[in-house]
């Protein structure tokens, strides 16, 4: 019997570690050593979850109906309340059928990618991009097509660009405001000419909306299909709880579309996860149903260090860094620096950069080829106060 076939199949191994999670880890590691490594790497907020919602899972355990399997779409109740939500908070009527609840939002990005795409079918994936998108695209059998906007129109695409990457092989427009990773928010204008273009050349829109509570100043969360009726039959939205709510490791996100697409898509998760967990599923009913007092909190802890951290970074020589209105990240370029002497060094890439900032500033950076756009870094200010303003004065101290 040969042996000299690969061990892991060539579409497993063609997919790229999450970028932003090693980064996360790395830092983790150099402080569980000792090392007093700031990051900036990971998306979640530094908050607790709402002591509501964790009170809501505590009586889950108790209850034995939680301790058995429930519908691999998720608990009806909670569906319900998915649909009830975004009824309010984007004003895009849907039934609960049109629901699937997921183990988180990545489950829903994959899910829907794999409910729609053929293979050989493209999808117009507008760059920087978050890293889990172009890989979920490719497992599915997809092409992703990166359609690149920079720092000069706040990294938001234009309709001329879409269509000059639209191809017959085109099937999919992934559309995310507020944006992961340089926190871009469309306006509603911008919103209703994408869409009208999608819908004019029958392109399906798979919209990311997990930071649509996360906008500051005068910018808005537009939701496509609730701007763009025509859409809503192929229109497929993906969010969760983890963001607004500060529940990253619970784990509960979902999918909205057209029945079929939803029926497909369920089918799948029954047969990849069954339901998500139980008891994270209760606690995400009690975020969905509650108010939005806590992530009005948030919200204004982010705002407050949106507008330091882009202060300070713009204030270093060769960094320019737009102001984001939306999410918790800001996306410098950092291109200037490149090849330029460094404490002895001359990084050619951001990923060098990043690494020696790393090294002798001990501040963990994203770099930009993790997003589809070398020469710039990813910081996200989802980090205390303190931590960032030292964090940014150690690049800054290093850099000039």
């Amino acid at each position: 019997m040969s042996t000299d076939r690969p061990r892991v199949s060539a579409r497993i191994a063609a997919i790229s570690e999450s970028a932003t999670l090693a980064v996360d880890a790395k830092a983790k590691a150099l402080k569980a050593a000792g090392r007093p490594v700031i990051g900036f790497g990971a998306g979640e907020p530094d908050f607790p979850t709402p002591g509501y919602i964790v009170e809501a899972a505590v009586e889950a355990c108790r209850e034995p109906r939680f301790h058995k399997y429930t519908p691999a779409g998720g608990l009806p109740e909670l569906r319900s309340a998915v649909a009830e939500k975004t009824a309010r908070d984007s004003g895009y009527a849907v039934e609960a059928s049109q629901v699937l609840i997921t183990n988180g939002g990545k489950q829903a990005v994959y899910q829907s990618f794999a409910a729609l795409l053929d293979p050989g079918d493209e999808v117009l994936v507008p760059t920087p991009y978050w890293t889990t998108y172009p890989e979920s695209i490719k497992l599915a059998g997809g092409v992703p097509v990166t359609v690149v906007a920079d720092e000069t129109t706040g990294y938001r695409v234009t309709v001329e660009q879409l269509e000059a990457a639209r191809t017959e092989r085109t099937k999919v427009l992934l559309f995310v405001s507020p944006s992961n990773p340089t926190g871009a928010v469309y306006t509603r204008e911008q919103v209703e000419e994408i869409g009208r273009w999608a819908a004019g050349h029958g392109l399906w829109v798979l919209t990311d909306e997990i930071y649509e509570h996360l906008v500051y100043g005068d910018a808005e969360f537009h939701s496509m299909p609730a701007v763009v009726p025509e859409l809503a039959d192929r229109t497929v939205i993906v969010n969760g709880v983890a963001k607004t709510y500060a529940m990253t490791g619970w784990r509960v996100g979902w999918m909205i579309g057209p029945q079929d697409v939803i029926k497909a898509a369920a089918n799948l998760q029954s047969h990849a996860t069954s339901n998500v967990a139980n008891v994270s599923q209760a606690a995400a009913l009690a975020a969905v149903t509650g108010d939005l007092s806590a992530v009005a909190e948030m919200r204004a802890a982010f705002d407050r260090r949106r507008q330091t951290i882009v202060r300070m970074l713009n204030e270093i020589p060769g960094v320019v860094c737009p102001e984001p209105e939306g999410a918790f990240y800001a996306y410098p370029s950092v291109k200037a620096l490149l090849g330029t002497e460094i404490h002895g060094r001359r990084p050619q890439t951001s990923v060098e950069l990043a690494s020696l900032i790393l090294e002798e500033a001990e501040v963990a950076v994203v770099p930009g080829e993790a997003f589809g756009t070398p020469g710039y870094f990813r910081l996200s200010y989802a980090l205390g106060d303190d931590d960032l303003v030292e964090g940014v004065s150690r690049i800054t101290k290093l850099l000039s």
